[in-house]
């Protein structure tokens, strides 16, 4: 066969390759001795790669390939786009999904209002079903296993009327699947994690005025039920001021001691080593060539206390109403700039400055951050805080409200705060820790927003950001591909998951979407009949994704290469023929 391939010259067998699908270009590799002849070729195939994957040539190879040739199969054959199973277990929209950390296990999330667990086997079946109706709860929303897998958290919403902000969190044993312990959790999409392997955050509300609020942060111990009598099982973390409708939401907790041995780097083009860290980065504009000038810091959700010879906070506010009440203040504030304005002096002398040297030195560090979703112009969420959790935080030992405050400490200040331009909708860190992307939905550039309870519209597509928590700093540019449709005072959370080399979202086109971490591209969409909510990637095997949907499904979707290899492991059906001899034969 081989003696019978045309001659071609080079050139114009590889124009012919180009042009290709690529699994006809492996064909021909296994048929052609000509094309066979030129298969390990490192200039064709960074060519083809560079051309087929549509790669900006400044873009480097991946730091862990070997050659051109492996890093093409690597893209072609790795991706889990192969739809394997779909789940129908669950009678109403799937929000949420979470992998256990051995990969075993996952559970599952739903509007039917019980949390699944699944075993991850060579098909996936259903281990067990916890209904959290008799709870009061109106569906779950969220889950996370802990650090040993021993303790399951689920995070519900309570029924209530359509405006209703209160949840609660759930932790389930996971030896014989009983109900530990129960905790309030408010607004319910700060969702709540653990902080280590007994403990978790929750979150509360208290309403300080109509627009401003104080988000309190718990630390809780998971068996409240047999240890509260002899110790503490709830102390207080943070307590931090809300202004103009905003709050907390959407708590995870990032490991700064895994940070010097990230799993991949993103820094390829060194595009941070010369600019210096700033609290506040924007990222509303979309032109390169003003992201290349400087400019100056946006000021932070959390203001600086006014130094020895500023004004103190306590005269600026006794000005404030001295000049409203003899008519210095010009043109008169409405009731909620006048809000906001008293709250802003009172966090100024009320506030708790935030903690020197935020970047971890050295790769020991016990310390972890606290990361949320916060905001300061509108309810919205469209900052990410960043608070240190210091070694002595990390326990419920101690006084039940934390450490004993001055009065000018009433309230924590934000460590690290970055503005994102746009409404938040979802959150995942690298399996190392040492990257966040964040989904967003864009406002329009230039936009002025005079009204707190009135956010600016949001733009359809949503762009992936991603930021190195080493050195908070952005790094790449925004991934685009999925979109969303629901306006902004709709707006819902659509998770995302990260592995060693690849990135994946849900959206509200109908698909979940895989990004390569490295070269920035859409790799793989992946087709449901509704909206996408969740994606998971199993920590110990990235090529086996699932995707869970408002169809009211689970799929489970596996690269073909791990198509291939558990096909050849199942037994194959004896043939008909033995079949009809062995039964003639008994």
């Amino acid at each position: 066969m081989d003696a019978g391939c045309p001659r071609l010259p080079d050139t114009v067998l590889f124009e012919i390759f180009l042009y290709l699908d690529h699994a006809d270009v492996l064909s021909v590799g296994l048929v052609c001795q000509q094309w066979r002849a030129v298969a390990r070729d490192e200039f064709l195939w960074k060519e083809l790669f560079y051309r087929y994957y549509r790669v900006s040539r400044d873009v480097p190879r991946h730091p862990g390939a070997v050659s051109w040739y492996d890093e093409f199969q690597r893209l072609y054959d790795t991706i889990p786009c192969v739809e394997v199973q779909a789940l129908k277990e669950h009678n109403d929209q799937v929000l949420h999904l979470s992998f256990s950390h051995s990969g075993c296990l996952f559970a599952s999330c739903s509007k039917d209002c019980t949390v699944k667990i699944w075993s991850n086997e060579l098909d996936i079946s259903l281990q067990h079903s916890s209904n959290m109706r008799p709870y009061n709860w109106s569906y779950t929303q969220f889950s996370q296993f802990n650090s040993d897998d021993s303790l399951l958290l689920v995070s519900g919403v309570f029924v209530g009327p359509h405006n209703s902000s209160s949840g609660e969190i759930a932790v389930i044993s996971m030896e014989n699947f009983t109900l530990l312990s129960r905790v309030r959790n408010k607004p319910y999409d700060v969702f709540g994690c653990w902080l280590n392997e007994t403990n978790l955050i929750s979150g509360n509300l208290h309403r300080i005025g109509r627009i401003t609020s104080c988000s309190v942060l718990w630390l809780n111990n998971a068996f409240q039920g047999i240890e509260s009598e002899n110790v503490n099982v709830v102390k207080r973390l943070f307590k931090i001021q809300n202004l103009n409708a905003s709050t907390i939401r959407t708590v995870m907790v990032a490991d700064c001691s895994r940070y010097d041995s990230p799993d991949l780097l993103l820094d390829y083009e060194e595009q941070l080593a010369a600019s210096s860290t700033c609290p506040v980065f924007d990222l509303g504009s979309d032109s390169e060539e003003e992201e290349a000038k400087p400019k100056p810091p946006l000021e932070p959700a959390v203001q600086e206390l006014p130094d020895a010879g500023g004004v103190p906070a306590e005269h600026g506010l006794q000005q404030l109403f001295d000049d409203i009440m003899e008519g210095r203040v010009r043109p008169a504030m409405t009731e909620t700039e006048l809000e906001t304005k008293v709250a802003e002096l009172f966090v100024h002398s009320r506030t708790k400055p935030p903690e020197p040297n935020l970047l971890p030195t050295d790769s020991s560090s016990k310390t972890k951050y606290l990361i949320f979703t916060t905001g300061c112009l509108t309810y919205s969420p469209h900052q990410i805080g960043i608070k240190r959790i210091l070694p002595h935080q990390m326990t419920t030992a101690g006084p039940v409200l934390g450490e004993e405050r001055r009065s000018d400490e009433f309230f924590d200040s934000l460590d690290h705060v970055i503005d994102i331009h746009g409404h938040i909708i979802g959150m995942g860190l690298s399996p190392d820790h040492r990257y966040l992307y964040v989904n967003s939905r864009a406002w329009p550039r230039d936009c002025i927003i005079s009204d707190p309870m009135q956010p600016p519209p949001i733009a359809e597509e949503i762009d992936l950001h991603v930021f190195d928590l080493k050195t908070m700093k952005e790094v790449k540019r925004a991934l685009r591909a999925h979109r969303a449709y629901t306006p902004n005072e709709e707006c819902f959370f659509i998770f995302l998951d990260v592995s060693k080399d690849f990135v994946a979202s849900g959206a509200e086109d109908r698909h979940g979407y895989i990004w390569d971490r490295h070269y920035n591209i859409c790799l793989a969409k992946l087709q449901h009949d509704n909206v996408v909510n969740s994606v998971a990637f199993s920590p110990v095997e990235q090529e086996l994704l699932l995707t869970a949907s408002d169809d009211t499904t689970i799929k489970v979707w596996r690269s073909p290469r791990a198509v291939r290899i558990r096909q050849a492991r199942r037994p194959r059906p004896r043939k008909l023929l033995f079949s009809w001899l062995m039964n003639q034969k008994s």
